[in-house]
């Protein structure tokens, strides 16, 4: 055995991490409140304005703009798949 491999081996063995029992009992989650979507998902990627890239700021950031809203799109989808998308009359939260 190479003298590189046989440290590796010895670094492994002393760097375990102690195992942990792991179908404990968790406490129970607190009920989840409604996900109201966002107005302007891109409005956080707009107020930094322009990415650092000369010549391409712009394209760049309607393509993170792009990505921005689809994934809130997604995330509005999941909550209604989930029954947990807000009520838009109700504006208490």
């Amino acid at each position: 055995m190479s003298r590189a491999r046989r440290k590796s081996s010895r670094r492994r063995k002393s760097g375990r991490a102690k195992s942990t029992e792991l179908w404990a009992p968790v406490p129970a989650l607190d009920e989840p409140t409604p996900v109201r979507p966002a107005a302007d998902p891109a409005a956080l990627i707009r107020s930094l304005g322009d990415p650092p890239m000369p010549g391409q700021g712009a394209v760049a950031e309607h393509y993170l703009a792009a990505v921005v809203e689809r994934a809130a799109a997604l995330a509005t989808a999941l909550a209604a798949s989930a029954g947990q998308l807000a009520d838009p009359d109700d504006s208490s939260t």
